[in-house]
């Protein structure tokens, strides 16, 4: 694709973006609770065979306080994100979610990994508006290699259980992951489309060092502004964030990628004391929200580019389409 056909193609995107959703950008709490994780995943800084991360799981106390200091600086979503830690119970994490529910009128996503249809359901009961769980690659054999032998039609399976739960659907995949080809980054975006997501998250394969990818090349930034603008077109009404990777890998990434299409800014309200060790790859550049003139920053910088803040629970447009 020229330098021409990438402007004529972010330009559509945003063009659709701005049809549908406006110029306001959902802004959502990320809180990133635990770090422990079962699984061995290749690219992934959380990896069980990491030894050289600071584990870290924050209490149910612990996590409350931050979902009330991101309500009181006015988030109406709250993302709860962490890797797949056996003291995590599907339980557990009801508990969490209702007690956050019951003192604080937010959407509440998980991202948290695969659990059982039944347990996908008793997330519903409890509150859960969204899941996020990235299938990141549409090759059965790449995803079977770097997930240490997690096959795709499980991912998938889970995808198809949050679907019959009735939970906010929301998946992804990585671009310029090692043994990725054109026609895997053509099938991911089939994927996408044949899921009908209501929230797609992508970004840049940033290798770590403490990986058995660490010694691999990290992908392009201008693929990752394609693929966002091409999702955009393909699922004109799902919610598409401007992603961390895209900003730690270039400057102005998650700038790029908002002109492109995306409209969703997850800024970091996980407790600093916490926050250094949710390292999934190094150079992590986080949206933080410690104190309130951040978010007055974070509206300035979107200001800047013709956009604005918008803090309500942001709920896909495809969940009207489905309704109706």
């Amino acid at each position: 694709m020229t330098d021409r056909e990438t402007a004529i193609l972010v330009a559509q995107a945003d063009r659709v973006r701005r049809e549908k959703y406006g110029d306001g950008v959902w802004v959502r709490g990320l809180l990133e609770y635990t770090n422990r994780c079962s699984q061995n995943c290749l690219y992934c800084g959380l990896r069980r065979d990491n030894r050289e991360i600071r584990r870290y799981s924050m209490d149910e106390d612990e996590i409350l306080k931050a979902a009330e200091r991101g309500y009181r600086a006015g988030f109406r979503t709250l993302v709860l994100q962490g890797g797949e830690d056996p003291d995590w119970t599907a339980s557990r994490l009801c508990r969490t979610v209702e007690s956050i529910k019951s003192r604080f009128d937010v959407a509440v996503t998980l991202s948290c990994g695969i659990f059982g249809a039944e347990d996908y359901r008793s997330m519903a009961s409890a509150g859960v508006n969204r899941f996020l769980m990235r299938f990141e690659t549409s090759d059965q054999e790449l995803h079977r290699k770097l997930r240490d032998g997690v096959t795709l039609s499980r991912r998938i399976q889970a995808l198809s259980d949050l679907r019959e739960a009735g939970i906010e659907l929301g998946s992804g995949f990585m671009v310029g992951l090692p043994g990725e080809t054109e026609e895997i980054r053509q099938g991911n975006l089939a994927l996408c489309r044949d899921l009908g997501l209501d929230m797609v998250g992508i970004g840049p394969f940033i290798p770590n060092p403490q990986t058995p990818l660490g010694q691999c090349s990290p992908g392009a930034m201008e693929d990752v502004v394609k693929m966002t603008a091409l999702l955009r077109l393909t699922l004109p009404y799902a919610n598409i964030p401007a992603t961390t990777a895209a900003g730690s890998l270039c400057s102005n990434g998650r700038e790029a990628m908002l002109g492109a299409g995306a409209n969703v800014l997850m800024p970091n309200i996980t407790p600093p004391c916490y926050r250094d060790h949710y390292q999934l790859y190094p150079g992590k550049t986080s949206l933080k929200m410690d104190h309130l003139p951040e978010l007055e920053e974070i509206d300035r910088s979107l200001r800047e580019i013709g956009r604005h803040m918008d803090m309500g629970r942001g709920d896909s447009l495809s969940i009207g389409l489905r309704s109706s």
